[in-house]
């Protein structure tokens, strides 16, 4: 038993076994994998673990799920190219660490975890044209170390003081993104088409400004009432506190009056007048 265990793992070493069949909704050669135009809902379970190039676009894919894709440790390049791409889950691309092409063009993505690209760390060309992203988190790029090129255009802007980070960052990087001076507010209407690169640093002065957060509009909320009702109580104290000291300071000082000269009574002993009787008259 012990001599057919060693030579099963020497076939086993020699001979591994075949990587899954490609799918039958796709076609596969030499490592590339394509399942464009399929009317596919999900990334097909099964794939070619040797595949170097995945193509799904021009499917009707909407969300990546957590771990969306098989392991494929070689894979190089992936295209989701016009789908209708709402939300990729925070671990949807683990098992793609080799990746080195990502295209997630004309989707229609509105936010994007920094989280998601957290195991790429080979990626250096990262697509997200033609989605609906109004702002870009500030940790998305600085989540890809090997970043070169991030293409942004053709997306709806949000030029408030949501896109400072990602001035900022363009600021810095403007080599890497291809056409940046394309990039165009959408909202506000007064800035529509304003070139995002135009602003300056004057123009984000306000942003740096501690907005106020929902707790500390309840708190104003709560005591403004508060405040209000114990301003009346203590008017109200303070008032009748007051009106008694008066009062007994009145009746101190109405005890203590000497009594006026024509009022005052005859000594003790001392015989009143007699009045004459109407018999006298």
């Amino acid at each position: 038993m012990g001599v057919m265990s060693i030579l099963l793992a020497v076939l086993l070493l020699l001979c591994p076994l075949p990587a899954p069949a490609c799918p039958h909704t796709c076609h596969c050669w030499a490592g590339d994998v394509d399942c464009r135009q399929r009317a596919l809902h999900e990334v097909p379970r099964l794939l070619p673990t040797n595949a170097s190039t995945l193509w799904l676009g021009y499917n009707l894919i909407a969300v990546l799920g957590a771990r969306a894709f098989p392991s494929l440790p070689v894979l190089l390049r992936l295209s989701l190219t016009h789908n209708r791409l709402e939300k990729i889950h925070r671990q949807a691309l683990l098992g793609l660490g080799a990746l080195q092409d990502l295209d997630l063009s004309d989707n229609y993505l509105t936010v994007l975890s920094p989280e998601t690209f957290l195991p790429l760390t080979s990626l250096s060309i990262l697509n997200l044209g033609y989605n609906r992203l109004e702002e870009l988190e500030a940790g998305v790029p600085p989540a890809l170390p090997q970043l070169q090129a991030i293409f942004l255009n053709g997306n709806p802007w949000m030029c408030s003081c949501s896109i400072l980070p990602l001035w900022h960052w363009l600021g810095h990087n403007r080599e890497k993104v291809p056409g940046e001076t394309s990039l165009q507010c959408m909202f506000p209407e007064s800035l529509n088409t304003y070139p995002i690169m135009a602003f300056g640093n004057d123009s984000f002065q306000q942003c740096q400004k501690v907005p106020l957060s929902a707790q500390n509009y309840a708190a104003f909320l709560l005591i403004g009432p508060f405040s209000f009702l114990a301003s009346i109580f203590c008017c109200t104290l303070i008032g009748s506190i007051v009106v008694v000291y008066q009062h007994l300071r009145k009746e101190s000082q109405t005890w203590r009056r000497p009594l006026s000269s024509g009022t005052a009574t005859a000594p003790s002993g001392a015989l009143s007048p007699i009045q004459p009787g109407p018999e006298c008259l």
